[in-house]
């Protein structure tokens, strides 16, 4: 008899349970309007109109990029400040890019690129951190890239838009560490951007000269390599290592540059050199200069830079040289200096001592040998004054980067001196104040 009670029991007991089951499962859909199906169906509406989706079912789209804030403490030797906003060497950004296969070993795809920019660290000087030049505003949105391509395993890929060129970021490039986006070959010019240059306390020659009217280079001050252009860019096939790249573009601008990357036993090895023309009027790392009343313009640069690394002690050196030609200047004054030049050395150590990730600790030297400005003058202690002839700049650096794996995170502490000398071309020359930096900062992707 108790077995069969118990049995009962149990019985009656999943009687209850189904049919409170069903009474909850009438209230929900009463409460659901009484059409659960047409609410799901919304709320799926909903998620997507939220969620980055495909164009089509044929080209993939990716988003990625990256944000790059800093905090900027600065001494111009007769005032001091900090400033907090994003790092213009390696800025915020947002990519979007996709691909699609055509055929076996073919493909086709394109690349959208906005940079983001808060306070944009390039753009600021001693009167605030707000930006001082009126095309890259504060707060603003810059067309990075865009452009399509066609790719072939066998033959290369041919790009048509905006894109670098041949010899963009050509020396930075060839930094193969963790400093590429925080200390690489013009990290030195971007840093100082648009900070006037002061000599005894005071302006130079009682005028606004920037850093960056005085270091020379198609893109940020920094002979050898240019930027991104309007062109039609080939990169071939990667043969034993060596890449090579050809671009054509803008009124008119054409370059070629090999790159190679390979590991000999215990060492990596990163290399780029590369040489570019441009006869483009637009350009404003070398002009324009007017000359007997027409704006000319004739300017080219070559460079080149290495890592080597060796990779079981994680020591490594980079460096390189760069220089720009600019013809430009000769057709106003045959006295005036059309060559410009810089080299630099970097060296450090990089292994994963934390559990965290890799640190890379770092020391660099960079020399600038300047040419003429013919478009910016300055007087010495009441002399005759003279536009910018040439000049020595000396720039030192050391610092830390730290990288958290799991947070595809950079966090950074950078050190900055620059110190030389400037002369005009009535041959008198000012011995600039030297500029002390300290950055400090992190870089998180996505």
């Amino acid at each position: 008899m108790k077995s069969v009670f118990t049995l009962s029991c149990s019985r009656l007991a999943l009687l209850a349970a189904f049919g409170l089951a069903m009474s909850f499962t009438q209230a929900s859909a009463a409460d659901l309007g009484g059409n659960c199906c047409a609410d799901l169906e919304e709320r799926i509406a909903e998620l997507e109109a939220t969620t980055a989706r495909k164009g089509n079912r044929k080209v993939s789209l990716t988003i990625s990029g990256w944000v790059n804030e800093a905090v900027y403490f600065w001494d111009d030797g007769s005032q001091r400040n900090a400033y907090v906003g994003t790092n213009s060497l390696e800025q915020s950004r947002v990519k979007f890019s996709g691909e699609a296969k055509i055929a076996n070993g073919y493909s086709a795809g394109y690349t959208l690129e906005i940079g983001v920019q808060g306070n944009p660290s390039n753009k600021w000087d001693q009167t605030g951190p707000s930006s001082t030049d009126a095309n890259s505003p504060n707060n603003s949105l810059i067309v990075r890239k865009s452009n399509w391509w066609l790719k072939s395993k066998d033959f290369g890929k041919l790009t048509v838009g905006l894109e670098g060129s041949a010899t963009y970021h050509l020396l930075d490039d060839a930094d193969g560490v963790n400093t590429r986006n925080y200390s690489d070959a013009q990290a030195a010019a971007v840093a100082q951007g648009r900070f006037q240059l002061r000599s005894g306390g005071a302006q130079v020659g009682g005028t606004a000269i920037r850093w960056n009217d005085i270091l020379r280079g198609a893109d940020n001050g920094t002979s050898g390599q240019n930027g991104r252009r309007n062109i039609v860019r080939y990169d071939s096939p990667t043969i034993l290592g060596f890449v090579l790249t050809a671009s054509w573009g803008e009124d008119d601008q054409t370059g070629v540059a090999l790159t190679y990357k390979e590991k000999w036993g215990d060492f990596n090895i990163l290399a780029k050199g590369g040489w570019e023309k441009s006869t483009d009027e637009n350009l404003t790392g070398c002009a324009p200069f007017s000359a007997t009343g027409a704006t000319r313009e004739d300017c080219e640069w070559w460079g080149g830079a290495a890592t080597i690394q060796h990779a079981p002690t994680g020591l490594y050196v980079y460096g390189g040289y760069g220089q720009t030609i600019d013809h430009g200047v000769e057709l106003i004054s045959a006295a005036a200096e059309s060559k410009s030049d810089l080299w630099f050395i970097q060296g450090g150590i990089e292994q994963k001592w934390l559990p965290l990730g890799k640190t890379t600790v770092f020391g660099e030297y960079r020399h600038d040998n300047l040419g003429s400005r013919t478009g910016k003058t300055f007087a010495v202690d009441g002399g005759a004054s003279g536009y910018v002839h040439d000049g020595d700049i000396n720039f030192w650096a050391a610092g830390i980067v730290q990288n958290i794996d799991a947070a595809a995170m950079d966090l950074y502490v950078i050190y900055r001196h620059a110190d030389g000398d400037l002369t005009n071309s009535a041959g008198d020359t000012a011995s600039l104040d030297a500029f002390d930096m300290v950055i400090t900062g992190a870089r998180i992707q996505f």
